[in-house]
């Protein structure tokens, strides 16, 4: 689960027994995964918001990190 934290002013993910403090990238590419897009229309969707930046590359890789590190399925 996806909090904002306005004490902190930082985006944390909520899992069982520990609180995970998130990037503000890292926040809007898992707040992208709704269970609807796959990774390459997340990319996409970073790619229109920011033109030029490495979206291709990172998303995916900080993806298979979040997924084995069980935060998502």
């Amino acid at each position: 689960m996806l909090r904002h934290d306005a004490v902190r002013d930082a985006e944390l993910l909520l899992l069982p027994e520990r609180v995970v403090v998130l990037s503000d990238t890292a926040a809007q590419i898992l707040r992208l995964c709704d269970g609807d897009r796959d990774v390459s229309a997340i990319v996409g969707e970073l790619e229109a918001r920011y033109p030029g930046a490495p979206v291709a590359a990172e998303a995916p890789r900080f993806l298979d990190r979040v997924r084995g590190e069980g935060w998502l399925r």
